[in-house]
């Protein structure tokens, strides 16, 4: 068990930095759609538990990646038996937030590699058009126009697209029921995104 953790912590860490380090830099952007709402929306799920919205992001990778998603409950007992690389215990405990290093911990659980990238639009973009997968740290009040504290991380999501044309990115937002092919503004996502520091796991 613990060669499991150090496997798996060492999966997750794969190094929180700025995106486009390995990879030739993101042309400047284009119009048009950049990645598949389409297809990626026949994975959303609403979540039924509290703050299991990383899980839940987890879980829509998984499916639109291998074809096999993992039900809520399977992907939370899983991240409840994983040791987390954040802080000590596990990655998940019901009524607590899932730390952002450790969704590339969760992921690495499914055989899918991560890595935690601290990034820009034009990147996601990019990543979205060579079929990567995103997920990102938002503020939930700031995504759902809501009032309340409107300047920390709160929330994650996955972005299944982004219309660089209209100025739409688009979501799977397990948080709402309306989530699935989720659409807001550039403007919008990118403030939501700014709480995070423009966090994001990104699939390679």
């Amino acid at each position: 068990m613990v060669g499991l953790a150090a496997v798996l912590s060492a999966a997750a860490g794969a190094a929180v930095g700025f995106a486009g380090a390995a990879d030739a830099a993101p042309s400047p952007r284009s119009g048009g759609m950049h990645g598949n709402p389409a297809a990626a929306a026949n994975y959303w799920r609403y979540q039924q538990q509290d703050r299991d919205c990383g899980e839940m992001a987890v879980a829509d990778v998984v499916g639109e990646i291998t074809g096999r998603q993992p039900s809520e409950d399977a992907v939370n007992a899983a991240a409840e038996n994983i040791p987390s690389g954040s802080h000590p215990g596990p990655i998940y405990r019901p009524g607590s937030r899932t730390s952002n290093g450790d969704l590339a911990v969760l992921l690495a659980h499914y055989g899918v590699q991560a890595a935690s990238v601290h990034t820009t639009i034009d990147a996601l973009e990019h990543d979205l058009d060579q079929g990567r997968k995103v997920i990102a740290g938002v503020n939930n009040k700031i995504l759902w126009d809501e009032g309340g504290n409107r300047a920390e991380e709160n929330h994650f999501v996955v972005v299944t697209g982004i219309d660089a044309g209209a100025g739409v990115v688009h979501l799977n937002d397990s948080g709402v029921k309306a989530g699935r092919d989720e659409q807001v503004s550039i403007a919008t996502f990118e403030a939501a995104w700014n709480t995070s520091d423009n966090f994001a796991v990104v699939t390679r």
